[in-house]
């Protein structure tokens, strides 16, 4: 009896399957001509670059690895994208978590502080710095604030100074360069950083004082690992920004920078179109560098989430997949 119910329901539900449909893919003959259209441009730009000899690639080759480009990349562009942007990172981490903390006098002053520097662009920033502070502060001494009226009215011989800085010496370097952009880098920062944390689940914080954390070991135990995985992807963005704006250290000027070097020679041999192309290509080889070095940070942090199709990475699903054996 009962294979015959199966029989039956068998042959219900093969009367139910529709039969075989022949499906004829979409034509789609306007992405052809983009490609031509693609295609064309590109041979035209090959071409240009080939038979036009203003380019002058053998000029160009010849100071790609020349001591000063090289000296102005290494010392200049990298070293201060890195000074930089620890400062940045650093002090940005530092802003996102007084910009989120309960005492208005820290909430407030990180807000203040991240309206001012975001609303100064960069140029104007590193010309007031480097130009500004010999202005207005030739000396800077460090010492006992109105140590000079004191030792005057105490009859001392001593000012209460203990260093002198001269600001001509200071304010033409790379430290002070990348002082500049780190400061305007730590207010982006902060909000990316703040970004981050707001991003993590209130659950987790509650679950970590429930267990006795305190709130600084929480931070940076709990929420600051789990907010990489927002944090990471614009910061790469910010990074390869920086590599970019150091060419701005100029406005100071900071003379050992790629950019910068890159002027002099083509001012020295008048060769400016291959000057200016050298110096794209260490931008581009750099920045090409730091975009595969994000791809991999993007893929450690963002290990245990979903990649974005709705499907859970092989470690999660791993991870699913113990936690139903039991």
């Amino acid at each position: 009896m009962s294979e015959q119910v199966s029989a039956g329901t068998t042959a219900q539900t093969a009367e139910k399957r529709p039969g075989r449909i022949d499906a004829v893919p979409v034509r789609h003959p306007w992405r052809w001509v983009a490609v031509a259209f693609i295609a064309v441009l590109v041979a035209m730009v090959v071409h240009s670059f080939v038979t036009n000899p203003r380019w002058d690639w053998a000029s160009t080759f010849e100071f790609l690895f020349r001591p000063p480009i090289i000296e102005g990349l290494i010392k200049g562009t990298i070293l201060g994208t890195v000074i930089a942007m620890i400062i940045g990172v650093g002090l940005g981490v530092l802003l996102a978590v007084l910009r989120l903390s309960k005492n208005p006098v820290l909430k407030y002053a990180s807000a203040g502080f991240t309206w001012f520097f975001r609303a100064i662009p960069r140029y104007v920033l590193l010309t007031i710095l480097g130009v500004g502070l010999i202005y207005l502060y030739p000396t800077i001494d460090i010492g006992i604030p109105f140590g000079q009226q004191i030792s005057h009215w105490l009859g001392l011989g001593w000012d209460m100074t203990w260093w002198h800085i001269d600001m001509r010496n200071v304010s033409s370097g790379i430290g002070i360069g990348a002082l500049g952009l780190g400061l305007s880098e730590s207010a982006y920062m902060a909000e990316i950083a703040r970004a981050g944390i707001v991003s993590v689940d209130d659950g987790q914080t509650e679950a970590a004082e429930a267990l006795g954390m305190s709130h600084r070991k929480t931070m940076r135990r709990i929420v600051l690992p789990q907010a990489m995985r927002v944090i990471v992807p614009p910061t790469g963005n910010e990074f390869i920004a920086m590599i970019k704006d150091t060419s701005l250290l100029a406005a100071i000027p900071v003379g050992m920078e790629l950019f910068y070097q890159a002027t002099i020679i083509a001012n020295r041999t008048y060769k400016v179109m291959s000057a200016y192309v050298a110096a794209t290509i260490w931008y581009l080889v750099v920045c090409s560098v730091l975009m595969f070095l994000q791809s991999l940070l993007e893929k450690r942090f963002g290990r245990g989430f979903s990649n974005g199709d709705d499907e859970l990475n092989p470690r999660a699903r791993r991870l699913l997949q113990k936690t139903g054996e039991h």
